[in-house]
């Protein structure tokens, strides 16, 4: 065993390559006939936008690498040339898979069921024909900027993810001189146009071929060759000097402003396109063969989320949960008497994020409260949170926020909150120079008979009324002496810079919390050494911190059990002799984004367990500012063991990582069938509607058998 190397590259994945296993893994319920045809639509569509952002922000980092002439190799050895090769080749399958699921299952069963897609301008009937062209003349035809390409008009700059159409034109007075157009199509419009139908089903056709069909309107004097769509990928990764600044928010908007106009990274053109329009493209683009996409269908498939919204096909779609009451805080409650009963643990979206929302309310509107602070990392659309932070200033309470302005894709949101929050009499802070802060804790001051008391709230998930209805989540209400001083601690590092000199509780990034975790891997190694059972089960996003994963390669040989739950990136392998034959990997992808981190650690019988705003990445344990917090109530530590067995039992959203990389489903025979979605869903219903009737019946026991 002392002879093996754990940090050998032949034991790590590219990241990269993983990532796209990843969203093969999403790509798998669209092509999963169990489920129900419009929730195929729908993860279809979710594949098509993570690959967007994976373009703009992975795919965009490496050619800036390979650009730069950074050759340092990652943790699997591969330069930023070599993983370039290695994720063109994996994605041109990928998209290939999508448009087969599409043109060969998607659509005829959608035909089947009432939905006919009209996918080209040229199968329409007469009757069709006459009323699209109406459309265009009345809604279409205003709105479009048909632009030409000549001596005195240079290749217009397309927009970052817009779709297009592109032509080659002639003039009627000299046909063989050929020019370039392009219009764009757009996106103020809805991209699904009803067509009219006999009152059964409905029929649709995207907007882009209803204005190909009257391209020669926008160029009256010229015959239209030919005219074929396309959309390009930009690079999005803002390039910020925090120390050079002189103030963040104005130079974070300014480098928001560049983001459409990035370098071109990948080009999506329809299938058999003119190869002297692709020729056009190619260059004044500057883009390789490898970056080209030749489409089999229609361009930007995040369509289909429009698709999944029409209206008359609910009996296609899952039926929508509501999330449950929790039951320690019911609607009309004091929350701060509840909190002071016992520390109240929520699984979002299986149980309402309203309590969150609430204690912030109560908070803004309580004359005992003195203080509220909170960090921000992404909020709603329109956000009561920022709402009640807001109100609780106007009421003279002391109100920090740290509004986190580099949150990817949400800068320009956030600057407006920030706005908002500083109008309204709170003090804002822009996050900490070079570390985003990620972490998700508020904290109430309140001044009570016996003293002043502090209430915090922690979580693994965003202050996001919105999508903490699709993320599943945990979040812990305390008002625990040594938490609430951590809370503390934790603000006024945010705000002042002061480091504190240690902690009571909570273990903090980017100085503390990866050392806490090395710590508890080799606890349960010692233990396995000495020859006592030792257990790990840890649930997260992503795994691809090379330290952590060797940490668990040395655990593993030493003969620990470990078990984890990873949903997207895990650059361990397992199965590997002498290193990673005790460990398991599974990935869960539902209804619902899994997006909790709980780690447990069997500790000799001891067992602790802890929940996290950080995954085992050195992005968030290095260079951001992350909270991890233990859960101490027997009672709730048992609930997050459950939460662990039954997603380890998972043999319906299941896939298990194998010792040549692929993902398999778990073997069903013999086995009773396991949704652990479905089954929280059921038990969140159960709890609230026992605590509503006040039945004297224990809502629910757990029994924890990992520490049996």
């Amino acid at each position: 065993m002392g002879t093996v190397d754990f940090t050998s590259t032949k034991y790590y994945t590219n990241r990269e390559l993983s990532w796209i296993l990843f969203d093969r893994r999403v790509l798998n319920e669209a092509r999963d006939k169990t489920i129900p045809l419009f929730e195929r639509l729908k993860f279809l569509s979710i594949t098509a936008s993570n690959l967007d952002e994976f373009f703009m922000v992975r795919v965009a980092s490496l050619k800036d690498m390979v650009n730069a002439g950074y050759d340092k190799k990652d943790i699997a050895g591969m330069k930023p040339a070599e993983q370039l090769e290695a994720i063109d080749k994996a994605i041109h399958e990928l998209v290939e898979l999508q448009y087969s699921t599409w043109n060969r299952s998607l659509v005829p069963k959608l035909a089947k069921s009432g939905l006919q897609i009209v996918e080209k301008h040229e199968d329409l009937t007469a009757e069709d024909g006459a009323f699209v062209d109406r459309y265009f003349e009345q809604n279409v035809y205003p709105v479009l900027t048909p632009m030409a390409v000549d001596s005195s008009r240079p290749f217009p700059l397309v927009r970052n993810k817009s779709l297009n159409i592109a032509a080659l034109v002639s003039k009627k007075t000299d046909p063989e001189e050929l020019e370039f157009a392009t219009v764009q199509v757009p996106s103020v419009l809805n991209r699904i146009v009803l067509l009219p139908t006999d009152g059964k089903g409905k029929r649709i056709i995207f907007l882009e071929e209803i204005i190909e069909r009257n391209m020669n309107r926008l160029f009256l004097n010229y015959d239209i060759v030919c005219a074929h769509p396309f959309r390009i990928m930009r690079n999005a990764d803002l390039t910020i000097d925090e120390d050079e600044a002189a103030d963040l928010l104005k130079e974070i908007e300014k480098q928001i402003k560049k983001r459409q106009w990035g370098e071109a990274i990948r080009l999506e053109v329809e299938e058999g396109m003119d190869k002297r329009l692709l020729k056009i493209l190619k260059k004044e683009l500057h883009m390789g063969e490898q970056n080209i996409y030749q489409i089999n269908g229609p361009l930007d498939l995040t369509v289909l989320m429009k698709i999944y919204g029409l209206e008359g096909f609910d009996a296609l779609k899952t039926p929508k949960y509501t999330p449950q009451t929790v039951p320690e805080l019911p609607a009309g409650c004091d929350i701060f008497e509840q909190i002071r009963k016992g520390d109240v643990l929520m699984h979002h979206p299986y149980q309402s994020f309203e309590p969150v929302v609430e204690f912030i309310r109560q908070a803004a509107k309580d004359p005992k409260v003195l203080a509220i602070k909170q960090t921000l990392y992404r909020v709603s659309g329109n956000s009561p949170i920022i709402a009640a932070l807001a109100q609780a200033a106007e009421n003279g309470k002391q109100v920090s926020v740290l509004v986190e302005l580099k949150a990817r894709f949400d800068e320009e949101n956030n600057i407006g909150w920030a706005r908002m929050l500083e109008k309204a009499g709170c003090h804002v802070i822009y996050g900490l120079v070079g570390l985003k802060t990620h972490s998700k804790i508020t904290l109430v001051v309140r001044k009570e008979e016996d003293g002043i008391r502090r209430y915090v709230h922690l979580g693994t998930g965003n202050y996001n009324d919105s999508t903490a209805k699709l993320y599943t989540d945990i979040g812990l209400l305390t008002c625990n002496v040594a938490v609430g001083e951590d809370a503390t601690a934790v603000f006024n590092m945010l705000s002042g810079y002061s480091e504190p000199l240690g902690w009571n509780k909570l273990s903090v990034a980017p100085l503390w919390l990866k050392d806490k975790f090395l710590y508890l891997i080799d606890r349960e190694k010692k233990h396995a050494a000495a020859g006592r059972p030792a257990r790990i089960v840890a649930k997260m996003n992503s795994l691809c911190d090379r330290d952590i994963i060797a940490a668990l390669y040395a655990a593993a040989a030493a003969g620990v059990k470990i078990d984890l739950i990873v949903r997207g990136i895990c650059c361990l392998k397992v199965g590997i002799k002498d290193v990673s034959e005790n460990i398991s990997v599974r990935s869960i992808v539902g209804n619902f984004l899994e997006h909790s981190r709980i780690f447990y650690f069997y500790n000799d019988d001891n067992y602790e367990v802890y929940c996290a705003s950080a995954d085992w990445m050195p992005r968030n344990l290095e260079r951001r500012v992350e909270i991890m917090f233990p859960i101490e109530s027997q009672a709730l530590k048992e609930e997050l063991v459950h939460i662990l067995e039954s997603q380890l039992k998972d043999n319906r959203k299941a896939s298990v990582l194998q010792a040549d990389g692929t993902y398999v489903k778990p073997d069903r025979r013999g086995k009773s069938m396991l949704n652990s979605q479905d089954a929280f869903c059921w038990e969140a219903i159960e709890r609230a509607k026992a605590a509503a009737e006040q039945t004297t019946m224990e809502t629910r026991t757990f029994i924890p058998k990992m520490h049996q």
